[in-house]
């Protein structure tokens, strides 16, 4: 028995935090409590030495001492205190207002002021309640089909998540061990086409089925011409400016996502003095959130730290990596069965735990397979992306379940009783928007230069092809040292009146005769004394 549990520690330590993890017990401490017991009973049967575990301070002190990981509690205060300055529910008032007169605009709206909160914010939940608040009642009000209204409002809370500033991306650079800047570079182009492909789904469904969109009635729609013009642009310049403070610094260089997020950070407070809703309750409220986020994030990686010396120590990475690199089909097989496996894990975990889980796993056979790693995590980021929008359990359907209303009620503005929303038309509503997000997957494989366009400014070299040019036996080649000037490869011009160069190649004179000139290095000639 002792012999086949050596033999098979890694397989055994995996199939273990499975089992532990799906009887519920916290990310977190399943992690650790896996690297601890493993690793007594790997000492107890000689596997490592009593000393092993004296590796673990300094892993955790490593964790610690991650500046990468700053750039987590700087976006979540960042998108907290937008959250309460007042600038979503402005965005989507104005926006609703200029996309209103066409079929499908308030829907259109959600998803044009869910890539921008996305790009501002980087939090799925105040993105999805902020719009859930404001835009679902007045969806409901105009007639929107209700699985449409729902879907459209989760799914673009969830581009938080894909667009940067995104805080899943900030966990994947650090697990992958690359830059944030590449990554969120990377992720840039598929974002905004996520975004587009929502958009193209609500144009169909405005041809197909007119009645589950329609157009904001003219009676309703209170700004116009240039009225219109000026309270958009007014909209748009907070943003814009917050867009510019953090990932702008970022993409030019001037900044590391760290001190972006910093700027970000003192920006959005900025803001919300502007508007009138700064106040220290809020700071107060937002730093709980804050703190509350970043612990979990850090007690999550600190366990993954546990479990992956004991697990690492019984080479699992080695184990896992023949597995995967061992698939049929090389690198689309590969990426085939990590894709599906992230997507049926995401039924159960949090896009956190599949960060701190999965792709320490998966990440050096992708690079084994000779995988780009910033386009793998940017991959990755799009799926886990449905972790969020997954019936019965993605949390974006949970935070849309919390503010939609649960009994029947009153309209404010028409006073026509309305009935609920139902969690079933929110699942139902949800699952068009997850086909989607696996669209967008396999257009990421089959388009991988959306991603690779964070290359565009480097200079490769091949060190292939790399040529160094030796001297020629001609004497066409090398410097002339004898003039003072080089000579690289060409044929000194005839000097009638230089000195005589250096004479290496003829033959010395015979014994008895006068021997030719040495070389003059410039000397005056002096002439030989008389009576010799």
């Amino acid at each position: 028995m002792e012999a086949f549990i050596v033999a098979n520690m890694a397989p055994i330590m995996f199939a273990s935090l499975v089992v532990v993890l799906l009887l519920g017990y916290p990310v977190a401490f399943a992690l650790a409590f896996n690297g601890l017991l493993w690793g007594v009973i790997g000492i107890s049967l000689g596997l490592f030495q009593p000393t092993f575990f004296q590796a673990l301070p300094e892993r955790i002190f490593g964790v610690m001492s991650n500046e990468t990981l700053l750039a987590i509690p700087f976006f979540t205060f960042m998108g907290l205190i937008l959250e309460r300055s007042g600038m979503a529910e402005e965005l989507l008032d104005t926006v609703g207002q200029l996309f209103g007169p066409i079929r499908g605009g308030l829907a259109y709206a959600v998803i044009f002021v869910g890539a921008l909160l996305a790009a501002t914010t980087g939090v799925v939940a105040a993105s999805v309640i902020a719009m859930g608040l404001i835009s679902l009642p007045i969806m409901l009000r105009y007639g929107y089909d209700r699985r449409l209204a729902t879907g459209v409002i989760a799914a673009s809370g969830t581009l938080a998540q894909i667009i940067p500033p995104s805080l899943v991306l900030i966990v994947m650079a650090d697990q992958l061990g690359k830059s944030v800047g590449d990554m969120y570079s990377g992720a840039v182009v598929p974002g905004v086409v996520l975004a587009a492909l929502y958009a193209l789904y609500v144009l169909l469904v405005t041809i197909i089925r007119p009645t589950y969109a329609p157009a904001l009635p003219a009676e309703f729609r209170t700004l116009r011409g240039v009225k219109l013009l000026l309270r958009v642009i007014v909209a748009l310049i907070p943003p814009l400016i917050l867009i510019f403070l953090v990932l702008g610094t970022i993409f030019i260089g001037v900044a590391t996502p760290t001190e972006g997020g910093a700027m970000g950070a003192v920006g959005a407070l900025a803001l919300a003095a502007l508007k009138g809703r700064f106040s220290w309750t809020i700071v107060r409220q937002a730093l709980e959130s804050t703190t509350k986020l970043s612990a979990f994030v850090l007690f999550i990686l600190i366990g993954s730290r546990v479990f992956s010396l004991t697990f690492y120590g019984v080479n699992g990475h080695v184990w896992v990596e023949n597995l995967l690199t061992g698939l049929p089909g090389g690198q689309v097989g590969f990426l085939i069965v990590v894709n599906l496996l992230v997507f049926v894990l995401a039924f159960f975990l949090d896009f956190f735990e599949l960060a701190f889980i999965v792709v320490p796993l998966v990440g050096p056979a992708a690079e084994h397979l000779g995988i780009d790693l910033i386009w793998f995590g940017v991959l990755l980021g799009i799926n886990m992306q449905t972790a969020f929008m997954h019936p019965p359990f993605g949390f974006s359907l949970f935070y849309l379940r919390s503010v939609a209303a649960r009994r029947p009620y009153k309209d404010r503005v028409t006073g026509i009783m309305t009935q609920p929303i139902t969690t079933g038309q929110i699942y139902w509503g949800a699952v068009p928007f997850v086909l989607i997000q696996v669209l967008m997957i396999a257009i990421t494989i089959a388009f991988p230069g959306m991603v690779m366009r964070y290359k565009a400014g480097e200079v490769h070299i091949d060190p292939s092809k790399m040529e160094i040019q030796a001297p020629d036996a001609s004497g066409n080649a090398g410097p002339d040292f004898n003039t003072g000037t080089p000579n690289f490869g060409t044929t000194p011009a005839p000097d009638a009146g230089a000195p005589a160069g250096p004479n290496f190649g003829i033959a010395p004179a015979p014994s008895g005769t006068e021997a030719p000139a040495g070389p003059n290095l410039g000397a005056p000639v002096q002439p030989a004394p008389s009576g010799q």
